[in-house]
C-alpha cells in the first residue's frame, strides 16, 4: 500500500495542498470543504469549497465519524485511500493515494496463490486412485466446481459409444456412453486423438450436440474443448460450460485450465496404463496359476499351493494334470520346483510347462521326455534349473498304476491303506543344469484308498516348531501321511497343508505345492467328456 511522504506531517499544516503530491481534500469540523488542490478538483468535480463534502459517499462519511486513521473506497473506476492529517489551526487533510494498480496485483497474487493451492490439492485428489473411472469423476467434480458452470470428462475408446462423465457445479456426476462421433463436436477427435497436441478449441454453443450439455443447465453461453494431455497415450478431453448469464472466459482463466488439464490427463494416463498392465498381468497370472483338479478316468486328483509372498499369488513351484489324449493314453500329472522366487521363478516356470505340454506325445518314456525338456532349458540365454516329478497315471480295474520319474526332486510317498508310508524308488539328474541326465522311473500300484504324494522341499524344509529354526522334514510329513490312510486326495492335501501351516506359524518360507493321486475306495464312476467323478464311501 502506498504511504505518505514522511515530510508530510499528520499533525502539522506546513506543507501546502497545492504542492501536495496526491490529490488533498481539506475539511473543517463541520464537513465543509476548505481548500482543494488542482489533483482534488480534478479527481473530484462535484466537491465545491465552502459546501460540505458529500462525495465520494464512503469519505465523507469517514469524515464524520472523527475516526483517526484511514479510509478507503472507489471513485470512478479507480480505488483509492483516505489517510487522515490534523492540522494545527484546525480542520483535517484528507490525502488520497489512488491504489488501483496495487489491488490490481494484490488481487492477482492472491488469485494465483488460490489457483496453486487448488493444482496442489487437485493433483492429490486425482493421484489418489488408479482407477480410470475415478479419475474421470474427480476431474469432472474438481472442473466444475473451479473453473466452469459444468464439465464434461470424454475417455479415448476403441468403441462405437464414447464414454462421458458429467458434472455440474452443485456436484451432480452423471455418466453416460454416448452414441456420436467425435468429428461431430469440432476439436473433440483432436483433443482424443492426444498427439499431436492441440490448443484449446471455442465451440458456438447454438453448434453444439445436445449431449453436450447437461439436462437442466439452460442457455450455454460459452464452451471450450480442452484436451487432456498424457503420458505416451491419448487421456481424454475436458470440456467447459458456462451459461449465457457469466462471463467469457479470459485468457488467464483459459490458461488456468490447461495447468488442470494437464495434471487430470497425467493422472488419467496413468490410470489407463495401469488399467492395461494390469489387464496383462491378470491374463499372465492367470495363465501361471495352479489348475483346478477334479477326477480324471476315474482317478483322485487334489493340489495345493502357497507362495513364498503371501500376496503373489505364483512363484517357482508348480503342478499339472494332462488328461490322456489321442498321442497320450495315459493322465500325465507332473510337480516341479524352479529355482528362485517370485515372478521371474515364475516365468521359468511358465516356459516349463509349455514345453512339458509340448512334449505330450512322448509322455509313455519319461526319459526322452526329460532329455528333451533339458535341452530346451539348456538352450536359453541364461542358465537356470529346476527339478520335478513326472507321474503318468491310469486304471486298471479298481486299482491306478502309476509310472514316477523324478529328475532331481525327493521322491513321491506312497500312502497304503493299513497307513504304512513307502517311498517310490526312483530318482534323477535336475533338469537345465548339466548337458546330459539321467533318470530311474519306479512302477507302482495303488489300491483302492491308496495315495501317491508329489511335493516340493518347501514342505520338508520348512522352519518353525517352538522355536521356530527346525525343519519340518521327511519323518514328520510320513508320520503325517500315515494318519491319511483310506481318506480321499482333497483330504491328503488339506491335511498337509494344514500342518505345515501350523508348525510355519507365522516365520518366512519358500513355495509350497502338493499334489496327491489316490485310487477312490468304492468309487462309482460314469464316464462324462472323458472324466469321472468319484461317489466315495467309507
Amino acid at each position: 500500500m502506498t504511504t505518505l511522504p514522511e515530510s508530510v506531517g499528520r499533525t502539522t499544516g506546513t506543507v501546502s495542498p497545492a504542492v501536495a503530491p496526491y490529490p488533498v481534500v481539506v475539511v473543517d469540523e463541520a464537513g465543509r470543504v476548505l481548500e482543494l488542490n488542482d489533483a482534488a478538483s480534478a479527481l473530484l468535480p462535484a466537491a465545491r469549497v465552502g459546501e460540505p463534502l458529500s462525495s465520494p459517499a464512503w469519505l465523507a462519511s469517514a469524515h464524520r465519524a472523527a475516526e483517526h486513521g484511514e479510509a478507503s473506497g472507489e471513485v470512478g473506476d479507480r480505488y483509492f485511500s483516505a489517510q487522515r492529517s490534523s492540522l494545527v489551526g484546525g480542520g483535517t487533510a484528507w490525502w488520497l493515494v489512488d491504489e488501483t494498480a496495487y489491488r490490481s496485483v494484490a488481487a492477482e497474487l492472491a488469485t494465483e496463490r488460490e489457483r496453486t493451492r487448488f493444482l496442489a490439492e487437485a493433483s492429490s485428489a486425482l493421484l489418489a486412485s488408479l482407477n480410470l473411472d475415478r479419475c474421470m469423476e474427480v476431474t469432472a467434480t474438481l472442473a466444475a466446481a473451479h473453473l466452469a458452470d459444468a464439465a464434461l470428462v470424454i475417455a479415448p475408446t476403441r468403441a462405437r459409444k464414447l464414454p462421458v462423465v458429467a458434472c455440474d457445479q452443485q456436484g451432480h456426476l452423471s455418466r453416460a456412453a454416448v452414441s456420436s462421433k467425435p468429428e461431430a463436436v469440432p476439436g473433440l477427435a483432436e483433443a482424443l486423438r492426444g498427439f499431436p497436441p492441440v490448443p484449446s478449441r471455442w465451440i458456438d454453443p447454438a453448434t453444439a450436440p445436445d449431449w453436450l450439455v447437461p439436462e437442466g443447465f439452460g442457455e450455454v453461453g460459452s464452451l471450450a474443448v480442452t484436451p487432456l494431455p498424457g503420458h505416451g497415450v491419448p487421456a481424454g478431453a475436458l470440456i467447459l460450460l458456462r451459461r449465457a448469464r457469466q462471463s467469457g472466459f479470459t485468457a488467464s482463466e483459459e490458461a488456468f485450465a490447461g495447468l488442470f488439464a494437464a495434471r487430470a490427463g497425467a493422472a488419467m494416463s496413468a490410470a489407463r496404463l495401469y488399467a492395461e498392465q494390469n489387464a496383462v498381468a491378470d491374463t499372465l497370472v492367470r495363465a501361471l496359476l495352479p489348475p483346478a483338479l477334479r477326477h480324471v478316468e476315474g482317478v483322485e486328483f487334489a493340489g495345493g499351493y502357497r507362495a513364498s509372498v503371501e500376496t503373489d499369488l505364483i512363484g517357482g513351484d508348480f503342478y499339472d494334470v494332462h488328461p490322456p489324449g489321442e498321442d497320450c493314453p495315459e493322465t500325465l500329472a507332473v510337480l516341479g520346483d524352479v529355482a528362485g522366487k517370485g515372478l521371474e521363478a515364475a516365468v521359468l516356470t511358465g516356459k516349463i510347462r509349455n514345453t512339458l505340454h509340448a512334449l505330450l506325445p512322448m509322455a509313455d518314456d519319461h526319459a526322452r521326455m526329460l532329455r528333451r525338456l533339458n535341452s530346451a532349458m539348456r538352450g536359453s540365454d541364461r542358465v537356470r534349473f529346476a527339478t520335478l516329478v513326472l507321474a503318468s497315471v491310469r486304471r486298471e480295474d479298481r486299482d491306478v498304476l502309476l509310472r514316477l520319474t523324478s529328475a532331481g526332486h525327493p521322491a513321491p510317498l506312497i500312502v497304503r491303506r493299513d497307513g504304512r508310508v513307502e517311498e517310490a524308488d526312483t530318482q534323477g539328474t535336475l533338469i537345465g543344469a548339466l548337458p546330459t541326465i539321467n533318470s530311474r522311473t519306479a512302477h507302482v500300484r495303488l489300491a483302492p484308498g491308496e495315495t501317491c504324494l508329489l511335493y516340493t522341499d518347501g514342505v520338508t524344509e520348512a522352519k518353525g516348531g517352538p522355536l521356530g529354526d527346525t525343519m519340518f522334514g521327511e519323518q514328520r510329513l510320513k508320520r503325517a501321511l500315515a494318519e491319511c490312510a483310506g481318506i480321499p486326495a482333497a483330504a491328503v492335501v488339506e491335511r498337509v497343508q494344514m500342518l505345515t501351516d501350523e508348525w510355519l506359524g507365522a516365520g518366512r518360507h519358500d513355495d509350497i505345492a502338493v499334489l496327491a493321486i489316490t485310487a477312490p475306495r468304492g468309487a462309482h464312476l460314469s464316464a462324462v467328456d472323458g472324466t469321472t467323478r468319484g461317489r466315495y464311501t467309507t
